[in-house]
C-alpha cells in the first residue's frame, strides 16, 4: 500500500484516506469491461460533437434559462426497466462546476433481501431510492468530477457500501428521452469509473463511522453540518491510457505466439490522503455545486 497526497481529492475527515485501485491491480476482464465503456463514452461524445452538441446541453433543452435548483429535465430521466433515475442541477457557484449530476436505482431494482432495517424517514420497499455518486461536469459537458454525499441529501435509503457496489452495475438508461446519446453517455460513465465510485463508497461509510464517534447521540445520516463526505478529480483521458497500459503490460506470448495474459502485477492500490477536510459549504468542483 502506498501513500499519495493527490490534490484531487477532498474529504469532510482530514483524517479518512481514499483507497483507489490503479489500473494495474484491477483484473484483466474488468479492464477490459471499462475499457468497453470508454469506447461507448467516446462513441456518445463524438456524436454529439458532430452535431454542435454536449451532453448537458441536451437536458437543458427547451427550458427557459437555467435556474439552480430546479431538476433537468423536469420530471428527472427514468429508465423503467433497469429503475435507474438521474437529473441535472447546480445550486452553488465555485470554479469549475457548471452543475452535477445526481444517480439513483429505485426500490423494483432493489431485491426484498437487500432492503436495510426500516426507519421512518427512509422511504420503503418499492419507494425506495439509492443515490449512486454525484458527477461534476464543467461548463463544456465534459465530467470534472465524483462526490458521494450524507443520506439527508438526497433522502435515500440508506445502503452500506457493500451492498451499494453490487447495485452500481444495474444502473443502465438507454432510452432516447432527452437525449439518447446523453443517456447512454451517463452510464457508460458510471461503468468506466466504478471502480473510482465504489472507493468514494467505502470512503463514505468510514466518514460516517468517524462521525458518529466523534458526535455520540447524534444521527449522523441526518447531521446538516455533514453535507459531502468525499469528492474526486477525474480525468477520462487519463484513466483510459492508464487501462490501456496496464492491460498492455500484462500481455505475453505463449507456444506459437498465442497470446497469454501474465500474472497481476503486485501493485497495491493507491491511498488518497487528504489534502484537506471539508465542510458545510464545501463546494464539489465548482460553480453550482449540488446536493
Amino acid at each position: 500500500m502506498n501513500d499519495h497526497t493527490h490534490p484531487g481529492f477532498a474529504s469532510a475527515l482530514a483524517d479518512c484516506p481514499l483507497r483507489l485501485p490503479s489500473a494495474a491491480s484491477l483484473p484483466a476482464a474488468r479492464r477490459a469491461r471499462l475499457l468497453d465503456a470508454a469506447a461507448e463514452l467516446e462513441r456518445c461524445q463524438r456524436a454529439l460533437a458532430k452535431a454542435g452538441l454536449n451532453t448537458v446541453g441536451e437536458l437543458l433543452k427547451g427550458h427557459d434559462g437555467f435556474y439552480e435548483m430546479n431538476h433537468y429535465p423536469d420530471g428527472d430521466v427514468h429508465d423503467h426497466d433497469s429503475h435507474a433515475q438521474y437529473y441535472y442541477h447546480a445550486h452553488r457557484e465555485g470554479a469549475g462546476e457548471h452543475g452535477h449530476f445526481h444517480t439513483f436505482l429505485r426500490g423494483p431494482a432493489i431485491a426484498s433481501s437487500r432492503q436495510p432495517p426500516a426507519k421512518g424517514e427512509w422511504p420503503p420497499g418499492e419507494a425506495a431510492i439509492v443515490h449512486l455518486v454525484g458527477v461534476s461536469m464543467d461548463a463544456w459537458g465534459a465530467p470534472i468530477g465524483l462526490f458521494a454525499c450524507n443520506r439527508w441529501v438526497t433522502d435515500e435509503t440508506w445502503y452500506p457500501s457493500p451492498m451499494l457496489k453490487t447495485l452500481l452495475p444495474l444502473f443502465r438508461v438507454d432510452h432516447a428521452y432527452p437525449c439518447w446519446a446523453t443517456n447512454l453517455w451517463l452510464t457508460a460513465l458510471l461503468q468506466l469509473f466504478g471502480p473510482h465510485i465504489e472507493a468514494l463508497l467505502e470512503h463514505r461509510d468510514q466518514v460516517i463511522a468517524r462521525w458518529s464517534e466523534r458526535h455520540p447521540g447524534e444521527d449522523a445520516l441526518e447531521d446538516r453540518r455533514l453535507e459531502i463526505t468525499g469528492q474526486l478529480r477525474i480525468d477520462v483521458d487519463d484513466w483510459r491510457a492508464s487501462l490501456v497500459a496496464a492491460s498492455d503490460s500484462h500481455l505475453g506470448f505463449g507456444p506459437f505466439g498465442t497470446e497469454i495474459s501474465l500474472p497481476p502485477r503486485t501493485d497495491s492500490p493507491h491511498i488518497y490522503e487528504t489534502p484537506h477536510a471539508i465542510g458545510l459549504n464545501f463546494e464539489p468542483y465548482g460553480p453550482h455545486s449540488t446536493s
